[in-house]
């Protein structure tokens, strides 16, 4: 079946093609829910209310751009939104904007375990590196998603930067951070 014919019956109601869309697409969403969240349970919960608010709005999709980025944004939203809600995104009134750097000649830290150092990142912390960092929204649009300042966005990925950095330096010899630290300086 085409994605169309499939959106086509999810706009229906059609419970089998809902099945077969979130079949095609969970294993996407589910890794943004997860980059938001503290636990696997947590993701797993924003990804199901991510696909009920789908299904919810599916007749707004008017096959304009691309599908998938149009579930990404709800996703993102519909985690945002939790947070908002819970109140975790709390706003700090200090502005810091120091940089974090260290210099150190190679880098052996495996994908796997910076994302797990990411994921033990306060929330506030966390959801504005991920925005910053790994979705390329600037200040002003992290400040405008999260009902923040622009300081507030600023300080809270130089936080984050700093947790990170002190994480890796005291789970890895000095000898293989380099290269790490010094890209997570430039994005």
């Amino acid at each position: 079946m085409s994605l169309d014919q499939l959106i086509a019956n999810c706009k229906k109601g059609d419970r089998k093609s809902q099945e077969q869309l979130y079949r095609k697409y969970s294993g996407v969403l589910y890794s943004i829910c997860l980059k938001y969240s503290n636990n696997r349970t947590e993701a797993e919960d924003s990804l199901h209310d991510s696909f009920m608010t789908i299904y919810e709005k599916m007749e707004q999709y008017q096959s304009k751009g691309s599908f998938e980025g149009w579930m990404k944004r709800i996703t993102v939203n519909t985690v945002l939104q939790k947070y908002r809600k819970e109140e975790h995104l709390n706003v700090v009134s200090e502005n810091i904007e120091e940089e974090v750097s260290v210099e150190v000649e190679q880098n052996d830290i495996g994908l796997q375990t910076l994302l797990g150092y990411i994921r033990e990142l306060p929330n506030k912390y966390r959801t504005t590196f991920n925005l910053y960092v790994l979705d390329g929204h600037t200040h002003k649009e992290i400040s405008e998603l999260l009902g923040t300042s622009e300081g507030t966005s600023k300080s809270n990925l130089a936080r984050a930067r700093i947790l990170l950095k002190e994480k890796i330096e005291a789970k890895v010899s000095p000898t293989i951070i380099g290269l790490l630290i010094m890209a997570l300086n430039t994005l």
